[in-house]
């Protein structure tokens, strides 16, 4: 069965970083998958789209994703600015960064997770320019909200992408946010 997941972030986040570790997680699996980005003006912070699908079969589509299953967003004011939901399937769940529980976000139509992806990130001295890296904690968030992938398929996708302590890190983030996750139902 075909998963559309939808990515939003803002440059410089991660987020297309993500959409490739989420399709890595899965080929490590078995799976069938796609990882590919949607930009506008590229610079650092201004919002961005990735995109991955998974699958049991092989993959014909190649447009944008219109109606995901799940939409992710990294940036924990975007939902704020931007509809998120927009297009996401009636069954669907949203994964949110942020320090406020799924009751008090204000999408009650949908099932929507939660988990402080920046503050694990802070925690864990994850930075680049300054800013706080959490696209390896929601990769390991959407692990634990929705079952599309595993844990350690999430874990090992990660140490493939970086080696030494980067990826021990970055690994430890995504267990992190996958055992501090709330879930909204």
């Amino acid at each position: 069965m075909l998963k559309e997941i939808r990515i939003h972030g803002r440059g410089g986040q991660g987020a297309v970083t993500a959409a490739q570790l989420l399709a890595h997680a899965a080929h490590l699996e078995g799976k069938h998958v796609q990882a590919f980005p949607i930009f506008g003006a590229e610079r650092r912070g201004a919002p961005v789209k990735a995109f991955a699908r998974i699958s049991d079969s092989p993959i014909l589509l190649h447009s944008q994703i219109y109606n995901p299953d799940y939409v992710v967003v990294l940036d924990p004011q975007l939902y704020k600015i931007i509809d998120v939901a927009e297009g996401l399937k009636k069954e669907g769940v949203i994964v949110l960064n942020t320090t406020k529980h799924p009751s008090e976000i204000g999408l009650s139509n949908y099932r929507v997770a939660t988990v402080d992806a920046t503050g694990i990130a802070l925690e864990l001295g994850l930075r680049v320019a300054g800013q706080p890296i959490v696209n390896t904690s929601m990769v390991g968030a959407f692990a634990g909200a929705t079952g599309e992938v595993q844990l350690e398929s999430v874990l090992k996708a990660i140490k493939e992408n970086w080696r030494g302590s980067a990826g021990e890190k970055n690994a430890r983030a995504a267990e992190l946010a996958y055992q501090r996750l709330v879930k909204g139902w």
